[in-house]
């Protein structure tokens, strides 16, 4: 018992038993006295800029911080053990299954995710930690259904992803307050395994989500000051990889690494939750409103503008400029659609590298074999951090530049309510990371349904075929097309599904499309993890 400390839940005995010692929770605490005030505040300071935008004053590059961005000198911290060559980025849960597969895939890096593609049901997050913990110390082999699952000799380097600032850990309460997410996930997988990591030639490397301003990666580098003290290993042995995926945050790059330079691994196209932010931030401007999903593309201009402008600040400040994750999937039983789908991840890849990305992301360990030669036949070091990209001028018109071709259809909006529906009630049961129709959605692709639908009947945005998306039209394709979604999605409850209709329902008939559905549903998690009523909704 460790004083101050509170646990809500129960669901995973032996683990939790296993990963929260005292000796972590009172690191956890101390994390969270230190810190949750400035979390706190940096939240409100979220919600005052959304009510400066709502009131028509437009993002902008921050005039404060000018003369960081002017000058040349500054640069951030040489690459660390095993993240010289990022050329190939797997990503994926922390199942332990997942976690071998993911650390034998051929990629240079596997991204262990506690965020959008880990529902955070208290099993699925302790049992990650546990999985993490035997996957450094090379005790994760097992057998399943006859099979073996073993380490490779030479496995990926691993950087493991928290949840954002955004997010609470209900099960777990320091002076009655839900700690944070992101501090519990960092704070469990720092304490058990730094020094190991150090020992065994590498560190504790991490990706950061959903910053929307420099202030906030100037507290996680507070963060990793005070933990690195805590545990007593050098400071700057923690890298940390920013993943630029909200609207504020490009405005905001240069700041973000002088912020973290020391422990700077560089920038990522976060893409798939970056356009869920455009739309969310700019949910006051009519102008703003944007065709189906499939249409927004990386080349239409404001995300054209956002990757150069990435490339560009990293390989100035010399960090990593890493891309982002192509959807598809392999196809095992359609080869001409595997071909299609598979000729499209090459595509996507080869803009990378030819732009001047460092690396890729991807989502299935098959995809390796397409994206690495790719890489492999453009870029002839480890990084192209000589690619400088000094031509490139993108100014706030261009990264709020609403110009997208494209319509907006019937299909188009069929697809984003079952894809929201079959989403929003696999979270609840617990999966995060599904796929549907050759996609593999996560929770930043199911983000941008749910606020596109809020949006086209926020406006009353009209189809190709001229009729208008109103609630009454996504009523009635949410009643045509939810009792399919079990089909889609294995093991989807029918208790399930009835919350994910009536939160779309809901969604779609508010003033402003709510922040997160994680936040929004995370207390369904938590009543299924026992949590006492006055912790399962967050309490900042």
């Amino acid at each position: 018992m460790v004083q101050g400390v509170q646990i809500h839940s129960s669901v995973a005995p032996k683990a939790q038993a296993e990963i929260l010692t005292d000796g972590a929770l009172q690191f956890l605490a101390a994390l969270h006295r230190t810190f949750q005030s400035t979390r706190k505040t940096l939240l409100d300071a979220r919600d005052d800029a959304q009510r400066r935008f709502d009131s028509g004053v437009p993002l902008d590059f921050a005039p404060e911080t000018a003369h960081i961005r002017a000058e040349p000198a500054w640069h951030c911290a040489p690459p660390a053990p095993g993240l010289e060559d990022r050329r190939v980025e797997i990503t994926g849960p922390t199942d332990r299954k997942m976690v071998i597969n993911a650390l034998n895939s051929g990629a240079k890096t596997f991204m262990a995710d506690f965020e959008d593609s880990s529902a955070p049901t208290f099993s699925n997050m302790i049992n990650g930690q546990v999985n993490l913990r035997d996957a450094i110390r090379r005790q994760i082999d097992f057998e399943s259904n006859g099979k073996a699952y073993k380490l490779s000799e030479k496995p990926a380097t691993l950087i493991v992803r928290p949840r954002g600032w955004h997010l609470d850990e209900p099960r777990v309460a320091v002076d009655n307050a839900p700690v944070s997410g992101g501090l519990f996930d960092f704070a469990l997988y720092f304490y058990h395994n730094a020094h190991e990591l150090v020992k065994r030639g590498s560190g504790p490397y991490f990706y950061l989500p959903k910053m929307e301003h420099y202030l906030e990666a100037r507290l996680w580098n507070d963060v990793f000051l005070f933990s690195q003290s805590y545990i007593g290993i050098p400071h700057n042995t923690i890298r940390a990889t920013v993943l630029i995926e909200t609207l504020p945050a490009a405005f905001h790059m240069e700041e973000i690494l002088f912020e973290l330079r020391n422990h700077s691994a560089g920038l990522n196209c976060g893409r798939w939750d970056y356009i869920f932010s455009f739309i969310k931030k700019r949910r006051a401007d009519r102008s703003a409103v944007l065709p189906d999903r499939k249409d927004v593309t990386m080349t239409v201009g404001f995300m054209d503008a956002y990757v150069r402008l990435l490339i560009q600040t990293c390989h100035k400040r010399k960090v990593a400029a890493m891309g982002g994750m192509s959807a598809q999937i392999p196809i095992k039983d359609d080869p001409k659609a595997n071909d299609v789908a598979m000729a499209k991840v090459r595509a996507d890849k080869l803009r990378e590298v030819l732009a001047g990305h460092d690396g890729t992301w991807i989502a299935h360990p098959l995809i390796e074999q397409i994206a690495r030669p790719v890489f492999d036949a453009h870029m002839l070091g480890p990084n192209q951090y000589h690619v400088r990209r000094e031509e490139v001028r993108v100014g706030a018109a261009d990264l709020l530049n609403t110009a997208v071709p494209g319509q907006l259809t019937e299909a188009g909006v069929r697809e984003n309510v079952s894809t929201a529906l079959a989403y929003v009630a696999a979270w609840i049961g617990g999966n995060a990371c599904i796929p549907l129709n050759y996609l593999m959605e996560d929770a930043a692709t199911a983000e941008i349904t749910r606020v596109q639908l809020w949006q086209w009947v926020k406006y009353a945005a009209r189809m190709d075929s001229g009729e208008p998306v109103t609630v009454e039209l996504v009523d009635r394709l949410i009643g045509e097309l939810a009792p399919g979604v079990k089909k889609l999605v294995a093991g989807v409850k029918e208790k399930d599904l009835e919350v994910a209709v009536e939160y779309l329902k809901g969604q779609i008939r508010r003033e402003w499309a709510s922040e997160f559905l994680t936040s929004d549903l995370m207390p369904y998690l938590a009543i299924a993890d026992g949590v006492p009523a006055r912790f399962q909704k967050s309490a900042l």
